[in-house]
């Protein structure tokens, strides 16, 4: 810091010299006679300048100092923080890669376990429907065996009575009274012999 004071200063030096040779060789030979009244005001003015800037170095330079100080302060703990955010989101990145690793392998082993699942689901299902069908295959064909049994006893049943129907009809038709009578007089015959 004190090195920038030095070089500052010994800037605004070279910059008085500079003007006041400005000056004295702007004021040129016009005025010889006021030459030394020119002189005394100009050294003066010169220590006028001096001195106001001296002062502005002063009562500058310090909160400018200060400021920039405190600007590369700032920035010094912007860059450690900027750093400290990268290395953290560096971290985070590297740690979230190795979760999506790890995520797609376990996605995988769900995958084929699911799908391991499946196949022992599907053969189950299967072997219960075979078993289903041999199961309601007997049951038909046990079905299948009393309803033709059942028919056949309805059938029988029919026919019996159809037959008996019919020779009844037919006993109407042709037997007489005559047939009547005889038949009453042989069945009492019978039952007389039987006592």
């Amino acid at each position: 810091m004190s090195n920038t004071k030095s070089n500052l200063f010994k800037t605004l030096i070279v910059f008085a010299i500079v003007l006041a040779a400005g000056t004295v060789f702007a004021s040129g030979g016009e005025h010889q006679a006021d030459g030394g009244v020119l002189l005394k005001d100009f050294l003066w003015r010169c220590l006028n300048f001096a001195v106001t800037l001296g002062l502005l170095a002063y009562f500058v330079t310090k909160p400018l100092r200060n400021g920039l100080a405190g600007r590369r302060q700032g920035i010094a703990d912007s860059l450690a923080a900027a750093e400290k955010m990268k290395a953290e989101a560096e971290a985070k990145f590297a740690e979230y890669d190795r979760k999506l690793s790890r995520a797609a392998e376990e996605i995988e082993e769900i995958y084929q376990q699911i799908r391991h699942e499946g196949e022992r689901e599907k053969e189950r299902i299967l072997d219960e429907a075979r078993q289903m069908a041999v199961k309601i295959k007997s049951e038909a064909e046990k079905s299948a065996t009393l309803e033709v049994a059942r028919a056949r006893r309805e059938l029988r049943e029919e026919a019996s009575r159809l037959a008996v129907e019919i020779a009844e009809e037919m006993l109407r038709k042709k037997f007489t009274k005559k047939d009547q009578t005889r038949l009453v007089d042989e069945y009492i015959q019978k039952v007389g012999e039987l006592h």
